[in-house]
Protein backbone atom coordinates (compact mmCIF):
# COMPACT_ATOMS: atom_id res chain seq x y z
CA UNK A 1 0.00 0.00 0.00
CA UNK A 2 1.50 3.30 -1.09
CA UNK A 3 1.20 6.20 1.32
CA UNK A 4 -0.59 8.18 -1.41
CA UNK A 5 -3.56 5.78 -1.19
CA UNK A 6 -4.16 6.59 2.49
CA UNK A 7 -6.04 9.86 2.28
CA UNK A 8 -9.21 11.56 3.43
CA UNK A 9 -11.67 10.59 6.15
CA UNK A 10 -10.57 7.37 7.88
CA UNK A 11 -12.70 6.82 11.00
CA UNK A 12 -11.33 4.88 13.96
CA UNK A 13 -13.94 2.16 14.34
CA UNK A 14 -15.40 1.68 17.80
CA UNK A 15 -15.11 -1.89 19.07
CA UNK A 16 -18.52 -3.36 19.99
CA UNK A 17 -18.56 -5.49 23.13
CA UNK A 18 -21.46 -7.48 24.52
CA UNK A 19 -22.59 -7.49 28.17
CA UNK A 20 -19.91 -10.09 28.98
CA UNK A 21 -17.17 -7.92 27.50
CA UNK A 22 -16.69 -10.14 24.44
CA UNK A 23 -15.90 -8.72 21.01
CA UNK A 24 -18.89 -8.65 18.65
CA UNK A 25 -17.33 -9.15 15.21
CA UNK A 26 -20.64 -9.03 13.34
CA UNK A 27 -21.46 -5.64 14.86
CA UNK A 28 -17.97 -4.35 14.03
CA UNK A 29 -18.36 -5.41 10.40
CA UNK A 30 -21.78 -3.79 10.31
CA UNK A 31 -20.33 -0.56 11.64
CA UNK A 32 -17.66 -0.59 8.92
CA UNK A 33 -20.34 -1.00 6.26
CA UNK A 34 -22.33 1.85 7.85
CA UNK A 35 -19.27 4.11 7.73
CA UNK A 36 -18.42 3.21 4.14
CA UNK A 37 -22.01 3.87 3.05
CA UNK A 38 -21.49 7.43 4.31
CA UNK A 39 -18.57 8.00 1.98
CA UNK A 40 -15.53 7.56 4.22
CA UNK A 41 -12.23 6.76 2.53
CA UNK A 42 -11.00 3.99 4.83
CA UNK A 43 -11.29 2.65 8.38
CA UNK A 44 -8.95 2.05 11.29
CA UNK A 45 -9.46 -0.68 13.89
CA UNK A 46 -8.04 -1.13 17.41
CA UNK A 47 -7.09 2.49 17.95
CA UNK A 48 -7.87 4.55 21.05
CA UNK A 49 -11.49 5.14 20.02
CA UNK A 50 -11.65 1.39 19.43
CA UNK A 51 -10.44 0.74 22.99
CA UNK A 52 -7.37 -0.88 21.47
CA UNK A 53 -5.52 -0.70 24.77
CA UNK A 54 -7.97 -3.31 26.10
CA UNK A 55 -7.66 -5.73 23.16
CA UNK A 56 -5.51 -8.84 23.07
CA UNK A 57 -3.47 -9.58 19.98
CA UNK A 58 -6.03 -12.19 18.92
CA UNK A 59 -8.87 -9.69 19.32
CA UNK A 60 -6.96 -7.16 17.24
CA UNK A 61 -6.66 -9.75 14.46
CA UNK A 62 -10.36 -10.56 14.67
CA UNK A 63 -11.26 -6.88 14.51
CA UNK A 64 -9.04 -6.40 11.45
CA UNK A 65 -10.53 -9.48 9.79
CA UNK A 66 -14.09 -8.24 10.35
CA UNK A 67 -13.22 -4.82 8.92
CA UNK A 68 -11.50 -6.34 5.89
CA UNK A 69 -14.52 -8.51 5.16
CA UNK A 70 -16.79 -5.48 5.37
CA UNK A 71 -14.54 -3.28 3.24
CA UNK A 72 -14.10 -6.04 0.65
CA UNK A 73 -11.35 -4.14 -1.13
CA UNK A 74 -13.35 -0.92 -1.47
CA UNK A 75 -11.23 1.08 0.98
CA UNK A 76 -8.02 0.62 2.99
CA UNK A 77 -8.14 -0.88 6.48
CA UNK A 78 -5.49 0.28 8.97
CA UNK A 79 -4.81 -1.94 11.98
CA UNK A 80 -3.85 -0.37 15.29
CA UNK A 81 -1.34 -1.83 17.73
CA UNK A 82 -1.05 -0.46 21.26
CA UNK A 83 1.55 -2.43 23.19
CA UNK A 84 4.46 -1.85 25.55
CA UNK A 85 7.42 -3.62 23.95
CA UNK A 86 9.09 -4.06 20.59
CA UNK A 87 8.67 -7.82 20.96
CA UNK A 88 4.90 -7.59 21.42
CA UNK A 89 4.40 -5.02 18.65
CA UNK A 90 6.36 -7.18 16.22
CA UNK A 91 4.46 -10.31 17.29
CA UNK A 92 1.12 -8.65 16.72
CA UNK A 93 2.25 -7.05 13.47
CA UNK A 94 3.48 -10.34 12.05
CA UNK A 95 0.12 -11.91 12.87
CA UNK A 96 -1.58 -9.17 10.84
CA UNK A 97 0.81 -9.52 7.88
CA UNK A 98 -0.81 -11.24 4.93
CA UNK A 99 -4.35 -10.34 5.98
CA UNK A 100 -4.54 -7.37 3.61
CA UNK A 101 -4.32 -4.42 5.98
CA UNK A 102 -3.00 -1.26 4.35
CA UNK A 103 -0.78 -0.24 7.25
CA UNK A 104 -0.17 -0.56 10.96
CA UNK A 105 -0.97 2.36 13.26
CA UNK A 106 1.47 2.01 16.16
CA UNK A 107 1.74 4.07 19.34
CA UNK A 108 5.03 4.68 21.08
CA UNK A 109 5.20 2.51 24.20
CA UNK A 110 2.63 3.90 26.58
CA UNK A 111 3.66 2.74 30.03
CA UNK A 112 5.45 5.09 32.42
CA UNK A 113 9.00 4.98 31.03
CA UNK A 114 9.88 6.73 27.75
CA UNK A 115 12.63 5.35 25.52
CA UNK A 116 15.20 7.91 24.37
CA UNK A 117 15.08 9.16 20.80
CA UNK A 118 17.45 6.53 19.38
CA UNK A 119 15.55 3.73 21.08
CA UNK A 120 12.27 5.16 19.80
CA UNK A 121 13.61 5.20 16.25
CA UNK A 122 14.78 1.59 16.62
CA UNK A 123 11.33 0.63 17.96
CA UNK A 124 9.61 1.86 14.81
CA UNK A 125 12.36 0.50 12.57
CA UNK A 126 11.91 -2.96 14.06
CA UNK A 127 8.15 -2.77 13.64
CA UNK A 128 8.39 -1.81 9.98
CA UNK A 129 11.24 -4.15 9.01
CA UNK A 130 10.14 -7.25 10.92
CA UNK A 131 6.47 -7.08 9.97
CA UNK A 132 6.99 -6.00 6.36
CA UNK A 133 3.99 -3.66 6.66
CA UNK A 134 3.87 0.13 6.29
CA UNK A 135 3.78 1.90 9.65
CA UNK A 136 1.97 5.07 10.69
CA UNK A 137 3.18 6.55 13.97
CA UNK A 138 0.26 7.28 16.28
CA UNK A 139 1.65 10.29 18.14
CA UNK A 140 -0.73 10.40 21.09
CA UNK A 141 0.92 9.34 24.36
CA UNK A 142 1.50 12.49 26.49
CA UNK A 143 4.57 11.29 28.38
CA UNK A 144 5.97 9.53 25.32
CA UNK A 145 5.23 12.33 22.89
CA UNK A 146 7.39 12.65 19.77
CA UNK A 147 8.38 16.16 18.68
CA UNK A 148 8.23 17.06 14.98
CA UNK A 149 12.03 16.88 14.77
CA UNK A 150 12.09 13.24 15.90
CA UNK A 151 9.10 12.30 13.79
CA UNK A 152 10.77 13.74 10.69
CA UNK A 153 14.01 11.94 11.53
CA UNK A 154 12.16 8.62 11.72
CA UNK A 155 10.31 9.35 8.47
CA UNK A 156 13.63 10.11 6.73
CA UNK A 157 15.65 7.21 8.16
CA UNK A 158 13.08 4.38 8.24
CA UNK A 159 11.59 3.74 4.78
CA UNK A 160 8.81 1.54 6.16
CA UNK A 161 7.42 4.35 8.29
CA UNK A 162 5.14 6.17 5.86
CA UNK A 163 3.41 8.73 8.03
CA UNK A 164 2.15 10.15 11.29
CA UNK A 165 -1.23 10.46 12.92
CA UNK A 166 -0.78 13.71 14.84
CA UNK A 167 -2.96 13.85 17.94
CA UNK A 168 -1.78 16.85 19.95
CA UNK A 169 -4.28 19.63 20.48
CA UNK A 170 -1.69 22.26 19.54
CA UNK A 171 -2.28 23.01 15.87
CA UNK A 172 1.20 24.52 15.55
CA UNK A 173 2.72 21.08 16.08
CA UNK A 174 0.70 19.76 13.16
CA UNK A 175 1.72 22.77 11.07
CA UNK A 176 5.40 22.20 11.89
CA UNK A 177 5.10 18.56 10.93
CA UNK A 178 3.37 19.36 7.63
CA UNK A 179 6.14 21.83 6.83
CA UNK A 180 9.12 19.68 7.78
CA UNK A 181 8.11 16.08 6.95
CA UNK A 182 9.44 14.43 3.76
CA UNK A 183 7.23 15.17 0.80
CA UNK A 184 6.13 11.57 0.35
CA UNK A 185 4.89 11.20 3.94
CA UNK A 186 1.22 10.99 4.87
CA UNK A 187 0.30 13.32 7.72
CA UNK A 188 -3.10 12.66 9.27
CA UNK A 189 -4.86 14.92 11.76
CA UNK A 190 -6.38 13.65 14.98
CA UNK A 191 -7.01 17.15 16.27
CA UNK A 192 -10.77 16.59 16.45
CA UNK A 193 -11.67 20.16 17.37
CA UNK A 194 -9.56 21.58 14.53
CA UNK A 195 -10.20 19.44 11.47
CA UNK A 196 -11.09 22.40 9.28
CA UNK A 197 -7.80 24.26 9.85
CA UNK A 198 -5.96 20.92 9.68
CA UNK A 199 -7.31 20.31 6.20
CA UNK A 200 -6.75 23.94 5.18
CA UNK A 201 -3.11 23.60 6.24
CA UNK A 202 -2.72 20.58 3.98
CA UNK A 203 -3.23 17.54 6.20
CA UNK A 204 -3.66 14.50 3.99
CA UNK A 205 -6.68 13.29 5.94
CA UNK A 206 -7.79 12.45 9.44
CA UNK A 207 -8.16 9.52 11.81
CA UNK A 208 -10.12 11.00 14.71
CA UNK A 209 -13.02 10.03 16.98
CA UNK A 210 -15.31 12.74 15.59
CA UNK A 211 -15.21 10.96 12.21
CA UNK A 212 -16.81 7.86 13.70
CA UNK A 213 -19.45 9.91 15.52
CA UNK A 214 -20.44 11.93 12.43
CA UNK A 215 -18.94 10.38 9.28
CA UNK A 216 -21.08 12.09 6.64
CA UNK A 217 -20.56 15.66 7.93
CA UNK A 218 -16.82 14.99 8.19
CA UNK A 219 -16.73 13.80 4.58
CA UNK A 220 -18.68 16.94 3.64
CA UNK A 221 -16.09 19.05 5.49
CA UNK A 222 -13.21 17.33 3.68
CA UNK A 223 -14.93 17.84 0.33
CA UNK A 224 -15.72 21.49 1.09
CA UNK A 225 -12.09 22.31 1.82
CA UNK A 226 -10.97 20.39 -1.28
CA UNK A 227 -13.20 22.50 -3.53
CA UNK A 228 -12.33 25.74 -1.73
CA UNK A 229 -15.79 26.31 -0.24
CA UNK A 230 -14.63 27.80 3.05
CA UNK A 231 -18.01 29.25 4.03
CA UNK A 232 -19.46 25.73 4.00
CA UNK A 233 -16.38 24.36 5.75
CA UNK A 234 -16.58 26.93 8.56
CA UNK A 235 -20.25 26.18 9.09
CA UNK A 236 -19.54 22.46 9.35
CA UNK A 237 -16.60 23.16 11.64
CA UNK A 238 -18.83 24.97 14.11
CA UNK A 239 -21.42 22.22 14.21
CA UNK A 240 -18.83 19.48 14.46
CA UNK A 241 -17.12 21.37 17.28
CA UNK A 242 -20.38 21.29 19.24
CA UNK A 243 -20.50 17.51 18.80
CA UNK A 244 -16.85 17.16 19.81
CA UNK A 245 -17.52 19.14 22.98
CA UNK A 246 -20.40 16.76 23.71
CA UNK A 247 -18.46 13.51 23.22
CA UNK A 248 -15.06 14.54 24.56
CA UNK A 249 -14.50 13.02 27.99
CA UNK A 250 -12.80 10.23 29.87
CA UNK A 251 -15.36 7.83 28.37
CA UNK A 252 -14.95 9.16 24.82
CA UNK A 253 -15.32 5.74 23.11
CA UNK A 254 -18.61 5.16 24.95
CA UNK A 255 -19.86 8.59 23.86
CA UNK A 256 -18.94 7.89 20.24
CA UNK A 257 -20.84 4.61 20.47
CA UNK A 258 -23.89 6.45 21.77
CA UNK A 259 -23.72 8.90 18.85
CA UNK A 260 -23.55 5.96 16.45
CA UNK A 261 -26.48 4.20 18.12
CA UNK A 262 -28.62 7.34 17.75
CA UNK A 263 -27.93 7.17 14.01
CA UNK A 264 -28.97 3.53 13.68
CA UNK A 265 -25.55 1.91 13.96
CA UNK A 266 -25.54 -0.75 16.73
CA UNK A 267 -22.15 -0.34 18.41
CA UNK A 268 -22.40 -2.38 21.57
CA UNK A 269 -21.07 -1.48 24.98
CA UNK A 270 -17.71 -0.16 26.14
CA UNK A 271 -15.43 -2.66 27.84
CA UNK A 272 -15.45 -2.46 31.63
CA UNK A 273 -14.50 -0.47 33.59
CA UNK A 274 -15.35 2.29 31.10
CA UNK A 275 -18.88 3.61 31.83
CA UNK A 276 -21.54 4.22 29.20
CA UNK A 277 -22.52 7.78 28.32
CA UNK A 278 -24.45 9.31 31.21
CA UNK A 279 -27.75 11.17 30.91
CA UNK A 280 -26.18 14.62 30.54
CA UNK A 281 -23.78 13.36 27.87
CA UNK A 282 -26.61 11.64 26.01
CA UNK A 283 -28.66 14.85 25.96
CA UNK A 284 -25.74 16.92 24.68
CA UNK A 285 -24.84 14.36 22.02
CA UNK A 286 -28.43 14.16 20.77
CA UNK A 287 -28.68 17.95 20.51
CA UNK A 288 -25.37 18.25 18.64
CA UNK A 289 -26.35 15.51 16.21
CA UNK A 290 -29.68 17.21 15.55
CA UNK A 291 -27.78 20.34 14.53
CA UNK A 292 -25.75 18.26 12.06
CA UNK A 293 -28.77 16.45 10.63
CA UNK A 294 -29.02 18.55 7.50
CA UNK A 295 -25.48 17.56 6.44
CA UNK A 296 -26.05 13.79 6.43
Amino acid sequence: MEAQLIRGIIPPVTTPFDASGDLDEAALAGQCRWLLQRGVHGVTVAGSTGEGHTLSGDEGQRAASAALRAANGRAPVIAGIIANSTREVVRRGKALAGMGVAALQITPVHYLFRPDDDAMLDFFRSAAEQTGLPVIIYNVVPWSYLAPELLCRILREVPGVIGVKQSAGDLKLLADLLREAPADSVILSAVDAMLYPSFALGAHGAVAAILSAAPAPCVALWDAVARGDHDCARDLHGRLLALWNAINGDNLPACVKYAQILQGCPSGLPRAPMPVADAAQQQAIAAALAALDSTK
